[in-house]
């Protein structure tokens, strides 16, 4: 299926199907040690610090409202595919590759183990294709306003996110309008409801949803949650979830550890395998998108 490995050192242990859980990340640490001292430890913290000061409840309004509008770029899922290849994830101590790498090592590896399932191997190409906002042709958003792990806003921010003590500079952080459990919403009130932190995860949910995709819900929730770690790595946000979205985080565990584990030196030929993925986006997409 196009896999080409690079050799290396670390053991290795399977996680469930086929997929094998590399012991270590590209830099030779475990993944997302954010205490690691690693050459990319320092910038990560930073970004952080950046990111939980300045992500408040009236910023994702505004940028929700400005980027809703899809009013930037038309062009089709494979093009965007692309546009990413430059850019690197500043926030992910895991990580230096290209981003075109890690969507091919993720869809990749869920085909493998899900060969039915042609939504979740789509999900794993687009998953991060809403940090085309660190493009200049998308604004060229400061990394702090694309990637990272995601929080709700609005109400109390979670001891679990990583470097919480950041948050105590958040202007919401002492405000009693947003600063309790429930803050702003109500209990089982549902994600659906719930503002995250803005970045390409809520992003490349509204670039989908206002597209009319045909991917079912759980595809969705995948790609709008899939960096909300608090919730489905510490189990924190309870109190906001709904039904469907305990049955939709399910699979959203499911995904998450191809997400986050296939980040690897694995090769992938694009050549390869772009003729299945394009058949599956004309399939679940129109040929051109609104950005």
């Amino acid at each position: 299926m196009g896999f080409v490995l690079v050799a290396g050192d670390s053991t290795e242990t399977g996680l469930g199907g086929g997929f094998v859980v590399p012991d270590t990340n590209s830099f030779g640490q475990t993944f997302r040690d954010y205490d690691a001292e690693s050459e990319r430890q320092k910038s990560v913290e930073e970004f952080y610090r950046a990111n939980h000061v300045h992500q408040t409840y009236d910023f994702v309004k505004k940028m929700r409202e400005e980027y809703g509008k899809l009013d930037r770029v038309e062009m089709s899922i494979w093009e965007c595919i692309e546009l990413l290849n430059e850019v690197v994830d500043e926030s992910d101590p895991d990580l230096d590759e290209p981003q075109i790498e890690h969507l091919l090592q993720t869809a990749e590896a869920i085909r493998k183990d899900y060969p039915d399932e042609d939504w979740l191997h789509l999900t794993g190409l687009i998953h991060d294709l809403g940090k085309v906002l660190l493009h200049p042709r998308f604004g060229q958003l400061p990394q702090w306003a694309v990637v990272g792990d995601t929080f709700p806003v609005g109400c109390a921010f979670d001891e679990s996110n990583v470097h919480f003590k950041h948050f105590k500079e958040n202007p919401d952080y002492n405000n009693p309008k947003y600063n309790t459990k429930l803050g702003v919403y109500s209990q089982g009130c549902g994600l659906e409801n719930v503002l995250m932190s803005f970045g390409h995860d809520d992003y490349m949910y509204l670039v989908a949803k206002e597209n009319k995709t045909t991917l079912p819900s759980a595809a969705l929730f995948a790609i709008r949650y899939h960096s909300f770690y608090p919730l489905h790595k510490h189990g924190a946000y309870q109190q906001l979830l709904n039904e469907e979205d305990r049955e939709n985080l399910k699979w959203l565990h499911i995904f998450n550890k191809y997400d986050l584990y296939s980040k690897s030196k694995v090769r992938i030929d694009v050549e390869e395998v772009r003729p299945y993925y394009l058949s599956l986006i004309e399939k679940y997409f129109p040929a051109k998108l609104k950005w």
